[in-house]
């Protein structure tokens, strides 16, 4: 099966499993009761409505009108397919809605309108837009979109913005900036071509001309050619583009240019072309996915071309994302009435200013970066900043008010930035940021049970994302027929398939049993027993990493967690500075990261245990670019209870108080103030994480841990990453029988991790 066959065939699977789509919609209030549904629906449902009726402006105070926006299409210019109408563009409307939600927390209805005609579309729209707080047009073919977008954001009272125009004209003008700023040029200076005239390249031109660039100074291209005077199909958009002069071509106009801005075609622009434009050209390839000039070509030609494409896998990528959510983000949080160019020109220099700012570890480290600081290669922040939510909507929102677009302005901008920070807890896009990590440099991965389907499954993901390297453990014949079922082809990579039991691995399980037999001879282990033992994958696979034959191993798919620990501790053995080991669990909550420790292995744990287990905690948090801030939980709050259970954890405190005193770490406290800062800032103002977001809480027990997990698992729905074992002298990690795929994935993901973290402190 070719990669490109797989790929559909994988994005099939994606959408249809298990759930149909992409988004869904979730109650946001009690419901579990008779009197909640009365207040929900009839009779108590009156009472807003009534309120609506004598004011309009309560939709936003009873309803979810001021968090939801409805994509609309009519299906006639869907990315790269064209016209293949409303129903079939549904997939992408669903993919803008993920994209809102998980950047900026908007909720989203995708709306498909089966209208080619502007005026039935237009109509459809304003029918139903009062259900919604704005509006984003998606995947219009023009010069229609122009029109209705016109009209609609003329004839409503809401935010309505065509982002295919605008999105890639605010992010583009951003990086325009920054390249200018880098290579001193002015901007009413420079001679601009623009390769394409539909949308996206007219919404462009127009927004690079309020920030100054001369209308004159402008040459556009469509695949007919140059925008002339001469030209009768011309719409009246594209005729203010137009020169006098009917006959050039692209390759005679680029002759001196400064900046070329392609939105069109792949390869317009020839190398020859990029050395006849002036000195330190600006180079904005943006068709997808193959770009008007390839990047490494256009390197290659110019050593002082600034490049900016459409791609993720190259520098300065012009990513619609950096834009839609938080504009409208901004938006509603003010009850804006529009999207107007002050709101977009704010956008503009906010991102452009964004990327001049010192770049924080956790996006280096997200991007495998060791240092981005603004220059050639970093004219726009990333994607996967997450100060991104907390500057744009900011400026937009600032520019909606200072406009008078605002229905309801912002006081306190320190609380809302609070706010918008609060509102990215999801951990989707931190685990995001850590398999972009891992794949800055994958490890070989032991997968102890791969002739078990979802750990195949799981470990082919782990290969084809580019995160490790698997080494596949179990009966071989088994695991290539369910390679072969799920297409799962290393392109002739030769991914290791062993079988400990096999006579072909007799002499490596000879070195390793003679190993583990040096290690455990006085513990009772016979050479003998030692050989045998090593037909057990989980001894084989462990010492796998301990003989360096491999870098981390995950195991735990068909045994429970304490049959596999023990032979795990026998091998790997502890790290020196703690000697305990412990488990942490990682929740993904909508708040945030948030890590429980121990949910694993000590059962009744001491002071000094929990003084242990709360450093191990600290060093894993770190180890995933987290600082830190630890609750030691009990039933009491300092000191209000005498009795072991919470004078144990006071000790451990303390401890941690005297010989680590830059840890932010405090306690006893219930876990509701460590969780809630308000209630936390009231009662206790003298704790040591005041004023401070705790993300990780240390249990005095395993029962209370395990159980707390595993009821935040499955009954509120919130992933679980773990337990991770810490202490251990090896990235050896133990995922849940039954684990999911992706369960068994992200553990995978944090093992690539550890073992670049220990490779860092050698």
């Amino acid at each position: 099966m070719s990669s490109d066959a797989k790929l559909y065939n994988d994005a099939l699977l994606y959408h249809s499993q298990p759930k149909p789509g992409k988004i869904s919609v979730i109650p946001t209030k009690k419901h579990s009761s008779q009197r909640d549904l009365a207040l929900a629906y009839s009779p108590g449902v009156a009472a807003p409505c009534l309120e609506i009726e004598k004011n309009p402006h309560d939709a936003y105070k009873y309803t979810s009108k001021g968090n939801l926006v409805a994509v609309i299409s009519n299906g006639t210019a869907v990315l790269g397919l064209g016209d293949i109408g409303a129903l079939a563009g549904k997939p992408v409307m669903e993919g803008k809605g993920l994209l809102f939600k998980i950047f900026a927390d908007i909720d989203v209805f995708d709306i498909e309108v089966d209208a080619k005609d502007p005026d039935k579309f237009i109509e459809t729209v304003k029918n139903i837009a009062p259900t919604f707080g704005g509006i984003n047009l998606e995947d219009i073919k023009a010069p229609e979109s122009f029109e209705i977008e016109k009209r609609l954001v003329e004839e409503l009272n809401i935010p309505v913005m065509h982002d295919d125009q605008h999105g890639t004209a605010i992010i583009s003008a951003a990086a325009l900036l920054n390249a200018l700023e880098l290579v001193n040029k002015k901007i009413e200076e420079i001679k601009l071509i623009v390769s394409g005239a539909g949308s996206a390249a007219l919404a462009s031109a127009n927004l690079y001309v309020l920030l100054g660039v001369k209308p004159e100074n402008i040459t556009m291209f469509d695949v007919n050619g140059v925008l002339s005077s001469a030209r009768t199909d011309l719409s009246d958009l594209q005729k203010k583009y137009a020169l006098a002069k009917p006959n050039i071509t692209l390759s005679d106009a680029i002759i001196g240019a400064d900046v070329f801005l392609g939105l069109s075609a792949g390869n317009v622009l020839k190398p020859e072309m990029l050395l006849s434009m002036a000195n330190d050209p600006i180079v904005f390839a943006m068709a997808n996915p193959t770009p008007e000039i390839d990047y490494n070509l256009a390197i290659a030609t110019r050593k002082d071309v600034i490049m900016a494409t459409g791609r993720s896998d190259y520098p300065n990528q012009v990513n619609n994302v950096l834009g839609f959510p938080y504009i409208f983000r901004g938006a509603l949080d003010v009850k804006a009435t529009k999207i107007n160019e002050a709101m977009k020109m704010a956008a503009v220099r906010a991102l452009a200013d964004l990327a001049k700012q010192h770049v924080p570890e956790q996006v280096n480290i997200a991007y495998g970066e060791k240092h981005l600081q603004f220059g050639r290669d970093y004219i726009l922040p990333k994607p996967f900043d997450t100060r991104l939510i907390e500057v744009v909507p900011v400026a937009v929102a600032k520019a909606a008010i200072a406009s008078g677009v605002a229905q309801e302005p912002i006081h306190d901008w320190e609380l809302y930035r609070d706010q918008l920070a609060d509102r990215l807890g999801n951990g989707s896009k931190w685990m995001k940021n850590i398999i972009s990590r891992a794949k800055q440099n994958p490890k070989r991965v032991v997968f102890a049970e791969a002739d078990q389907l979802d750990v195949l499954k799981a470990a082919q993901i782990v290969y084809e994302e580019g995160i490790g390297i698997p080494i596949l453990l179990g009966n071989k014949e088994v695991i290539h027929e369910l390679m072969e079922e799920i297409s799962f082809d290393d392109n002739g990579k030769e991914i290791l398939v062993i079988d400990p039991k096999s006579d072909e691995q007799d002499a490596k399980r000879k070195q390793y049993a003679y190993q583990y037999w040096l290690k455990r001879q006085r513990k009772g282990v016979k050479l003998y027993d030692a050989e045998t033992i090593m037909r057990e994958r989980n001894y084989f696979g462990a010492m796998m990493v301990m003989e360096k034959d491999a870098d981390a191993f995950i195991s735990g798919f068909t045994r429970s967690y304490a049959n596999v620990v023990k032979p795990i501790i026998e091998i790997v053995g502890r790290k020196t500075d703690c000697q305990k080991v412990a488990g942490t669990n990682l929740m993904l909550t909508p708040k945030g990261p948030l890590f429980l420790s121990d949910t694993a292995v000590n059962i009744d744990p001491t002071a000094e245990d929990l003084a242990c287990i709360s450093k191990l905690t600290a060093e894993t948090m770190k180890m995933l670019g987290m600082n830190p801030v630890m609750a030691l939980l009990s039933y009491s709050n300092f000191g209000t209870s005498n009795h072991e259970l919470s004078t144990k954890v006071a000790k451990a405190v303390k401890f941690l108080h005297e010989n680590d005193p830059d840890l932010l770490v405090d306690g006893e406290i219930q876990a509701d103030f460590a969780l809630n800062q308000d209630m936390r800032q009231d009662r206790f103002p003298f704790s040591k994480f005041a004023g401070k977001k705790v993300n990780a809480l240390i249990f005095p027990g395993l029962s209370s841990a395990n159980i707390a997990y595993k009821i935040m698992k499955e009954q509120a729905d919130i992933v679980s990453i773990g337990p991770i074992l810490m202490g251990l002298s090896e990235a050896v990690h133990i995922v849940q029988m039954r684990a999911t795929v992706d369960e068994i994935v992200n553990m995978a993901t944090i093992a690539v991790i550890d073992v670049q973290d220990r490779e860092k402190h050698k």
